[in-house]
């Protein structure tokens, strides 16, 4: 394969995200973890009641459910999508808007679809980085042949990776860029401040049915599942960082499987180098071999933000507001980056290490977690229109009391685990 090909199209479809500056928007992905109400135990994507006859249920609301043979495995409405992770982890993509009240819709019209569904059968809808009850074992894996190809590769990787498949559930929010330089200015100030966005939004008390003696459960475990689609992009810190060392990052690394002519084909640890075909490719096989790495921070056409432990709404929110503030506007994003700017790899990966042992107590080139957050969120304040600075108020009075999610569970775990994540269980229409 020419490599000099293969890097020149993955940097121009990087390229062709870029965006003028007055057409920025946002992404996310929510994702859930559907449970009896009761036990919190997990619901099957299989049977009567289930997962899988839940997504059929919501085609009588105008969704377009697609199909793996009698599988029903992805939802689309609008501007919204439902898709399932392994474990059956329901999550929904809400495409780009620009106001965050237009996203704040696109959910709640969501919750007032699928709750009522859901209360039928005595389930909900629960937000925490880990499955608060179930085990790995009893979550069985979805019905795709993707996921089997994963979940075979990942048996002689990290302790953790299975886990990580089946257990993890995140909140992503995507940003978009306006040329190369300010590429490379978001990328390195989101990777910079992985700690702090890992341990604000620490949502994960329980792990494997007990408690979590440490903090930071996500971060243990995607530091524990494969060092080649994990963590912090190589050079990402680099002051020549681009799309180019993006592009190298990717075709050195092996996408575990592939799409071709539709048909979905294992390669295991074949690098991508030795795989992609510069001159006769779908763009669809392209843009799965960016999908097929979990960094932090990760590049598609849009930067996607990953730290963050999925946490309940209205608190989702102030993530999605906090991320708008610090890096759609200007004053805030040189401000930030003037902060971090020399920041190494080295000193992030102490300060992840920090946040696991220490929680908001650990720190980041010398600076207390909890206290570069309140930093980061009065930045974010300055740069949200008036009307948008509401959407951060649960995020300032949670950093104002010293806590994160962890520590919100960790004060209620002593009138038991239904109660203690109450706060977390999306049970109630909202409107």
């Amino acid at each position: 394969m020419d490599y000099k090909k293969q890097i020149g199209q993955m940097v121009n479809y990087i390229k062709k995200g870029e965006k003028s500056r007055e057409d920025f928007k946002i992404g996310i992905e929510f994702e859930h973890f559907v449970v009896d109400k009761d036990s919190l135990k997990t619901i099957s994507y299989y049977g009567e009641e289930g997962v899988g006859e839940t997504l059929k249920e919501l085609e009588q609301f105008g969704w377009t459910g697609t199909y793996e043979g009698e599988y029903i495995l992805e939802l689309n409405k609008g501007n919204k999508t439902i898709t399932l992770e392994p474990g059956s982890q329901l999550e929904l993509s809400i495409r780009a808007q620009s106001e965050i009240i237009d996203i704040e819709k696109e959910y709640l019209d969501f919750l007032n679809e699928i709750i009522p569904l859901l209360n039928r059968k005595n389930q909900g809808l629960i937000t925490t980085s880990y499955h608060p009850v179930s085990k790995i074992e009893d979550l069985k894996l979805l019905p795709k042949k993707r996921y089997d190809f994963m979940f075979n590769y990942f048996k002689t990787k990290g302790k953790y990776a299975h886990n990580m498949m089946k257990g993890t559930a995140a909140l992503q929010v995507s940003i978009d860029f306006s040329s190369e330089e300010d590429y490379k200015r978001k990328f390195k100030v989101a990777n910079a401040l992985s700690p702090v966005l890992h341990s604000i939004f620490d949502n994960g008390f329980y792990f494997e049915g007990e408690r979590w003696p440490k903090y930071n459960l996500r971060a243990e475990i995607w530091n524990n599942c494969d060092s080649a689609r994990c963590g912090i992009v190589d050079k990402a810190l680099d002051e020549d960082f681009s799309y180019e060392k993006y592009a190298d990052y990717l075709l050195n690394r092996p996408p575990i499987f592939i799409f071709k002519d539709n048909e979905v084909v294992y390669t295991g640890d074949k690098l991508i180098r030795e795989i992609f075909d510069p001159e006769n490719y779908k763009i669809n096989e392209l843009e799965h071999l960016f999908t097929m790495f979990f960094p932090d921070v990760r590049t598609k056409r849009y930067i996607e933000i990953r730290m963050m432990d999925s946490v309940p709404y209205p608190l989702n929110f102030a993530a999605v507001a906090l991320i708008k503030g610090i890096f759609y506007d200007e004053d805030n994003l040189n401000k930030v980056y003037d902060y971090i700017k020399d920041i190494t790899l080295e000193d992030i990966k102490t300060s992840k290490a920090s946040i696991i042992e220490k929680g908001l107590e650990g720190s980041l080139i010398g600076e207390k977690i909890l206290d570069l957050g309140k930093w980061l969120l009065n930045i974010s304040k300055n740069g949200l229109k008036e009307e948008e600075k509401k959407y951060l108020l649960p995020l300032e009075d949670m950093l104002n009391e010293g806590k994160n999610p962890y520590e919100i569970t960790k004060e209620k775990a002593h009138l038991g685990r239904k109660e203690a994540l109450s706060w977390c269980l999306l049970n109630n229409v909202w409107r």
